[in-house]
């Protein structure tokens, strides 16, 4: 008989900001479909996703992984790699941000194997069994199988001994400044880890707590690779651990409770409520559980498990990032240590999340599948605005140095057009428009840099030493008109108002008419040259003038006009498939894995492996072509997604490139967060269910759908037949009937009428 948790530790467990469980017709549990591994087989050079097997709960503030990769490596677990150096709880979002908040277990024959290479064991793939909410191997080296099963902030551990007296395990605090303490009367083990990559204040420490069922009967501290003796319980130095000992007959099995907190010790042993007395089993199960509940908010069906592995992998990745980073005080009270000055304060807080990439497709798909979780962090970042004075454009946990833009305006009004509520508006309002006209003084990234210059000229000069600058002016016209979404739902003055809306059509000031293509400008008005569309960097982050021209997600439309009516925009998305994979790196002076992800697609200049395009197939339903979209986005999910190791073709990036195919997959894409559209494209699977929180559902049923139909021949909404190349959040919200008649064959006479168009901003 299973033991039971407690009614606390239930309620700390599965506590999520969720609505009630809705009900199943599922015949198969979706975690089950789940492979965390997905996008593991990565390396510096060659990114198929940059990922780890994030074993967790839905947002939970801790994760755990096995390691692979050396202390301090980015690459913290790849598919490819021999050994296992430990079990490390982690809150890494990107190898190229690392961690923060780490430490590892690791059990061992061999009291002497401490270090990280010493206590490496090789394991196979097939002796591997890996879930979102659990993950067991067998260690060759130490004839030991581990375990473990998290929760939010705890995670109980068992390992299955060999017969042996030198048999232990480590407990490894890392380099940077840690601290342990043996508590053997206890069975315990406490301490901290300082060890981050940045973007936290000087106080920071990861506190831990690590609880055995049993005594063991020796230990040894030690620091880095000097041993100590057993009279020593105690170690506060530059690299920190410990190995404990237990001799074992074999089939033993010592069981760990883990927790840690970011507050304190005292709170990370309130942390361990989590798991109570209860045993592995019963917390595996009540993961499952919770994934289940998570996962099965959008129901699939069809007879291709690739696709459904596909799909339910990346729902997965899309219900990871942003983290939980609050804790419960003794009182059950919601609390977090602040990131960004130190203290502990009240509420919630979220991090581990780029808004540069997420912004596009991952947040919108929380404000329609989870809104409930987006509205605490809505809440969260009035938090952060009030203990840092800037909304995060780039999180881990505190500002980083990372991306550009000022996307955090389209994370406010995009909740605010999906109707969420719950958190004080007109503070975010303040925040934002701080942001727009204010740069961060010691994080560049965060507001907006070169603020002066764009809102005297209308953009970010290229000779002004300001990298990116293209980039940075088309993303910031975007996020004016974000600004202005909410300042009109606020009631603001009419002349602020007008002020974003003229702001928002900065982006025409960078079209150059002689390409048809965005250009970077000088400060004297007069364009960049030499200039080529093949050019990585400089004008533009992480792509190219092919890439980054399509950046005009509120006016399509007015996009389309400056390129010349329907016909000439469609033309020249059609080129950026037609001119070969081509590059220019010369800003790099090396290819970086994003260019080597394109060209090896064979999808012409398309790069799908980085974020700026990820929007441009849905833009021919703007052109009165919307079956080109249909083609190239199953093209995409076809091709360049699987449930592999090496299943995404880029970096994942925190559930951005994962959402878009959760999206696409459903029939439609949220090309403009901040508008209440969603354009379509042409649904994978033969039916599709979401259950939204307020309890309707949304069924999308095509039953021809096959890998030859791939195009819409006739669609209806609700009985109704459908034109429109969108459609719109509050129709969905009402439960809607999508039925789509598919077909081998393009319908080239549906949806081409002007009023089946999306939203732009110049159309309004």
């Amino acid at each position: 008989m299973y033991k039971k948790l407690s009614s606390i530790a239930l309620s700390l467990l599965f506590f999520a900001g969720c609505a009630t469980q809705q009900s199943s017709t599922l015949d198969f549990r979706p975690s089950e479909l789940v492979n965390p591994l997905v996008g593991s087989q990565s390396d510096f050079s060659l990114s198929t996703g940059n990922t780890y097997p994030a074993i967790a709960m839905p947002w939970g503030m801790n994760f755990w992984t096995p390691q692979t990769g050396k202390m301090g490596d980015g690459w913290a677990y790849q598919y490819q790699a021999p050994k296992i150096r430990g079990f490390k709880q982690t809150h890494q979002p990107s190898p190229w941000i690392n961690d923060y908040g780490q430490f590892s277990i690791m059990p061992v024959n061999g009291m002497s194997k401490i270090d990280e290479d010493s206590r490496a064991s090789v394991y196979s793939h097939k002796a591997e069994e890996v879930h979102p909410y659990y993950y067991s191997v067998y260690l060759a080296d130490h004839d030991i199988k581990a375990e473990f099963a998290p929760t939010e902030r705890a995670v109980i551990m068992n390992f299955t001994m060999p017969k042996s007296d030198s048999t232990g395990i480590v407990i490894d605090a890392f380099d940077r400044g840690s601290y342990v303490k043996v508590l053997q009367s206890e069975n315990t083990i406490v301490g901290y880890s300082t060890k981050n990559s940045g973007g936290v204040p000087e106080n920071f420490k990861n506190w831990f707590v690590v609880k055995f069922d049993q005594p063991f009967t020796g230990y040894s501290v030690w620091d880095g690779d000097k041993k100590y003796g057993a009279n020593k319980s105690e170690i506060t130095d530059f690299h920190t651990g410990v190995v404990v000992n237990f001799p074992s007959e074999r089939g033993d099995v010592i069981t760990a409770r883990i927790a840690s907190s970011f507050i304190s010790l005292e709170q990370a042993y309130l942390n361990l409520r989590e798991i109570g007395d209860a045993d592995l089993a019963t917390i595996k199960e009540a993961g499952q559980e919770r994934w289940d509940d998570v996962l099965g908010r959008i129901e699939v069906e069809g007879n291709d498990m690739d696709q459904l592995r596909t799909f339910y992998s990346c729902l997965y990745r899309s219900t990871l990032f942003p983290r939980k980073f609050y804790e419960f005080d003794a009182e059950g009270k919601m609390i977090h240590y602040s990131p960004y000055n130190g203290e502990v304060c009240d509420g919630p807080m979220y991090t581990d999340t780029g808004f540069w990439d997420t912004f596009r497709a991952l947040f919108p798909l929380l404000n329609l599948v989870y809104p409930s979780v987006n509205a605490e962090i809505q809440e969260a970042l009035v938090n952060t605005y009030k203990e840092s004075g800037f909304l995060p454009e780039w999180a881990s946990p505190g500002h980083r140095g990372c991306m550009v833009g000022n996307n955090s305006a389209s994370i406010v009004a995009d909740a605010m057009a999906k109707g969420l509520e719950g958190y004080d508006l007109n503070t975010l309002y303040e925040a934002m428009t701080h942001g727009a006209n204010n740069v961060h003084a010691e994080v560049s990234s965060t507001g907006r840099l070169g603020s002066e210059y764009y809102n005297n000229l209308g953009y970010v000069p290229y000779d002004v030493d300001i990298h990116e600058n293209a980039a940075r002016t088309l993303e910031y016209a975007f996020n004016d008109w974000s600004i202005m979404q909410v300042a009109k739902k606020l009631g603001r003055p009419a002349e602020e108002i007008d002020t974003y809306a003229k702001r928002a059509m900065n982006y025409k000031n960078l079209y150059d008419t002689e390409y048809k293509l965005m250009r970077g400008r000088n400060e004297d008005g007069t364009f960049q040259s030499p200039f080529s569309p093949y050019k990585w960097g400089g004008a533009f982050t992480e792509g190219n003038s092919w890439h980054y021209t399509w950046s005009v997600f509120h006016d399509i439309q007015g996009l389309s006009d400056l390129m010349g009516g329907d016909d000439q925009f469609v033309g020249m998305l059609d080129s950026v498939f037609v001119v070969p994979p081509i590059y220019d790196d010369s800003y790099y002076g090396f290819r970086i894995h994003e260019i080597t992800e394109m060209t090896i697609m064979n999808m012409g200049n398309y790069a799908h492996g980085n974020q700026p395009i990820q929007h441009m197939t849905y833009l021919y339903n703007y052109g009165k072509q919307p079956w080109k979209s249909q083609y190239w986005v199953r093209q995409i999910m076809d091709k360049l997604y699987t449930p592999n190791p090496d299943g995404y073709c880029g970096d994942e990036d925190n559930g951005q490139t994962s959402a878009w195919y959760v999206f696409s997959s459903l029939g439609f894409y949220p090309v403009c967060p901040g508008t209440n559209e969603y354009v379509v494209g042409a649904p994978l699977f033969k039916k599709a269910t979401i259950h939204l929180e307020n309890g309707e559902n949304i069924v999308i049923s095509a039953p021809e759908n096959s890998k030859e139909n791939i195009y819409i021949e006739s669609a209806e909404l609700n009985g109704s037949n459908n034109t429109r190349n969108y459609l719109t959040h509050d129709e969905l919200l009402e439960g809607a009937k999508i039925d789509y008649k598919m077909s081998a064959e393009p319908n080239t006479k549906r949806g081409i009428g002007e009023d089946d168009k999306p939203y732009s901003f110049s159309a309004e």
